[in-house]
């Protein structure tokens, strides 16, 4: 069995933030989603549970992070091509999120990033492997 990963986010407006990411090509799986929450699919092994900040507070004892204020996780996924990382950014923005840095280009590397609407930072990034430099063990 191949291990999942369930990213657990709070946001402040559920129906706001399934549309944002709906925005951007997500879909959401209602066997998992109801009025407090929904599955975000990414792929067949990574899920991003959407929860509003009330549900959330009843996994922790300690406080939510306000991540319009401070930096709780960076999320960081991969992409096919420098185009798709462009792409998504664009998406992210023209469906209200926002782009605070520029996009960086390490010749090998490629990434680019933008905030949700609740402040939660997604990195993008394309790697083209063959183009990577050596590692001092490898070389």
């Amino acid at each position: 069995m191949n291990q999942q990963i369930y990213v657990n986010l709070p946001v402040r407006d559920l129906e706001r933030s399934k549309a944002f990411f709906g925005a951007l090509g997500y879909s959401f799986n209602p066997q998992f989603s109801n009025e407090q929450g929904a599955c975000m699919v990414i792929s067949d092994d990574i899920y991003v549970m959407l929860l509003t900040e009330p549900f959330c507070q009843t996994f922790t004892s300690k406080p939510l992070a306000d991540a319009r204020k401070t930096t709780e996780v960076l999320i960081c996924l991969s992409c096919a091509s420098r185009a798709e990382v462009d792409q998504q950014v664009a998406k992210a923005r023209a469906a209200g999120g926002t782009v605070p840095r520029a996009s960086q280009d390490h010749g090998f590397m490629y990434q680019h990033g933008f905030e949700d609407l609740d402040g939660h930072i997604w990195e993008l990034a394309y790697m083209d492997m063959a183009a990577c430099p050596a590692t001092p063990a490898q070389a």
